[in-house]
């Protein structure tokens, strides 16, 4: 006996049903992230953008979601359907689907309120790292509160939908009537995969209503798909050789000399004045230290004294900025003075052993290269990228019990840290061996919990309590670092890994990578202010040039101190779009071949006709240039030891003559 359709019956209505609660649950998540950035966001006119641009993407993401179960409701028979174990386990299905979508809800605001963003790279890389995540979320969330809450709001809905779900279960219809509303629902999701992608939202420059268009599934689900972008495919690009020499004039700096004759060949003698020195460098960086944190810096809080005051007794440049917004950028343009190519992080990329670093440097001098951090290195892939390019690795798996002190999810106490390296110091002096120690500190990281007594704001509260005390450790360590014999042969450099936070109005807002730069070391670095612009990248051959060292260098950075003051530039970026910062107008590179110039002096105006633009053209030779390097493997350390100044002058090349 054929099937006859029950009239106004559908099994498909099942995951239309979910489909309709999911488009109104995402327009109210949008809806109330846009209220709580309204300032920023601006006024409603360009709602209906954000809001149509938003559907697309949320119809997008369900119908992938939605697939399966279409497919499965097209092809069950109708024995199976209409019996009764299908229909509980129709409600349970249902049920944990409703909990999916509030989860992520809950997620995604989270997610927001943290980094100001959609999700993208970073919570893939939080799926990975699942202990160092779950365990930070549980310390700084009520998790079995929140947890039931999703639970008690799923169930809820649930049983508000009880009758359109029941009228469903009840449906009697033949195959080529499913099949009818089986169709489309079955082609919404390729035609989702080769007509859309994250492009559509970006239909203005300002960056929260491109976030806010989007959709966090399809943002994740994006961004574990395409975690490298092809530089040559997705970027606008120049002649090989015209850009190769934009980027030697960019890096041409007094007392260098190119020696390579290949397209991006930046190899270059660099002759720093003075005699070489073998003092001891102690490179901390600082988790989430925004320039504005300090009191330096304007902050009125009072929350770094010990860095207020060693910024007064050192070397502090107040126009610096990261290279990024995640703690592999930092590290990646501090180690390798190279600009954020496009994509992950070279930290967490494949290949990245052996090559040319500020350690290789020391390493070739005779010193002993650590890294120690506070957490376990094998998050974000730390310890492999730093044993692979020589450095010994000191991580929380190397603590006692003892020596660990007090912990988070996130890693030790930073005085814990400090206290290993004191003893790391102690142990190389006494071997008489000279020591270059590259510290990661991690207690300004929520849940913002450090040990009590050290500071008058209690542990757990906040942001402003985690900074007071990563100030509180620094100073000890300062302090305590200043009775042993080896502190008057040793330089402190005290930079951040990234700003707290780097959302903002502008695709890149360049307020969020201001960051300070303080170098301290008393009778070695004069006390006085560097008004350069300059960013990460600077650090090594600034670093270098301090201790007087005569080096063939492979960095794309420069030498901070004899920088032009018409020199001055940063470079910043995310995992997309790829910015030169002039100090008056930012040039940035974006997927598409899109490339956009603005007038920071008219509030972020963009420049009409940028392909000419000087500035453009020095970011993409940038850019280009480290894309190219990476590719033919330019950066790799030398087998050997390669030809220094000292050299050249031998074979009678002069300083006249070492110019581009």
């Amino acid at each position: 006996m054929s099937e006859i359709p029950t009239s106004g019956r559908s099994r498909l209505t099942l995951p239309a049903l979910f489909v309709a609660v999911a488009i109104v649950a995402f327009a109210l998540l949008r809806l109330g992230l846009w209220l709580s950035n309204a300032e920023p966001v601006g006024g409603v006119g360009t709602a209906p953008e954000v809001f149509g641009v938003g559907l697309v993407y949320d119809l997008a993401a369900l119908s992938y979601f939605i697939a399966p179960f279409v497919l499965y409701l097209l092809l069950v028979p109708q024995a199976m359907y209409r019996h009764p174990l299908h229909r509980w386990i129709t409600y349970f299905v249902f049920g944990v689907s409703l909990y999916g979508l509030y989860f992520d809800l809950v997620a995604e605001w989270l997610f927001w309120d943290e980094f100001g963003t959609r999700f993208n790279f970073i919570s893939v890389d939080y799926l990975i790292y699942r202990h160092e995540v779950t365990d930070n979320i549980k310390e700084s969330y009520n998790l079995p509160v929140l947890l039931s809450a999703i639970g008690v709001a799923a169930a809820l809905n649930l049983y508000l939908l009880r009758r359109p779900i029941n009228h469903a279960l009840q449906a009697t219809e033949p195959l080529k009537h499913r099949l009818g509303f089986a169709l489309p629902l079955l082609l919404l999701p390729l035609g989702s995969y080769y007509l859309l992608d994250e492009g559509l939202r970006q239909f203005d420059d300002n960056r929260y209503h491109s976030e806010l268009a989007g959709n966090g599934p399809y943002a994740f689900f994006h961004a574990l798909r395409d975690n490298s972008l092809d530089f040559q495919r997705f970027y606008a690009h120049g002649d090989v050789e015209q850009m190769s020499n934009t980027l030697r004039a960019a890096l041409a700096q007094p007392d260098t000399h190119f020696l390579g004759t290949e397209p991006f060949d930046i190899r270059r003698t660099v002759d720093n004045p003075g005699r070489e020195t073998r003092h001891n460098v102690i490179l901390v960086t600082v988790e989430s230290l925004s320039a504005d944190f300090l009191g330096s810096f304007g902050n009125k809080e009072g929350i770094t004294p010990n860095l207020d005051r060693l910024s007064e007794q050192g070397m502090l440049f107040t126009d610096f900025y990261a290279t990024g917004t995640r703690t592999t950028r930092g590290l990646e343009a501090i180690t390798l003075s190279i600009p954020p190519t496009p994509g992950r992080s070279l930290v967490k990329r494949p290949n990245n052993q052996g090559l040319y670093n500020l350690g290789s440097e020391f390493q070739a001098r005779g010193y002993r290269n650590v890294f120690l951090y506070g957490g376990y290195g094998y998050f974000d892939n730390m310890n492999a990228f730093y044993s692979g390019n020589g450095y010994e690795i000191v991580d929380r798996e190397q603590f006692t019990e003892s020596e660990l002190g007090f912990a988070n999810a996130w890693g030790m106490a930073d005085e814990y840290l400090f206290n290993r390296t004191i003893g790391e110091a102690d142990t190389s002096y006494q071997q008489g061996k000279p020591f270059f120690f590259h510290l990661m500190t991690t207690s300004n990281h929520r849940p913002y919990t450090y040990p009590d007594g050290r500071i008058d704001i209690p542990s757990g509260s906040g942001r402003a309590g985690a900074v007071k005390y990563t100030d509180w450790a620094i100073g000890d360590f300062i302090d305590t670092s200043r009775t042993k014999p080896w502190f008057e042969n040793t330089v402190f450099v005290i930079v951040a890994d990234h700003c707290a936070g780097s959302a903002g109005r502008a695709a890149l807002p360049v307020d969020r990578y201001h960051i300070p730069l303080l170098i301290y070391a008393p009778g070695i670095v004069p006390a006085r202010q560097v008004e350069t612009l300059s960013s990460q990248i600077d650090v090594a051959p600034t670093l270098l040039a301090i201790l007087g060292f005569d080096y063939t260098s492979r960095f794309f950075g420069k030498n901070i101190l004899t920088m032009q003051p018409d020199d001055g530039r940063a470079l910043i970026g995310n995992y997309q779009k790829l910015g030169l910062f002039n100090g008056r107008r930012l040039a940035y590179l974006a997927p598409r071949k899109e490339t956009v110039v603005l007038d920071h002096t008219q509030e972020d105006r963009r420049v009409k006709t940028p392909q000419g633009d000087s500035l453009l053209q020095t970011d993409i030779a940038y850019y280009q240039g480290a894309d190219y390097v990476l590719r033919h493997g330019y950066n790799l350390a030398p087998p050997g030891p390669e030809p220094d100044s000292r050299q050249l002058a031998k074979e009678g090349v002069s300083k006249a003559d070492r110019s581009i």
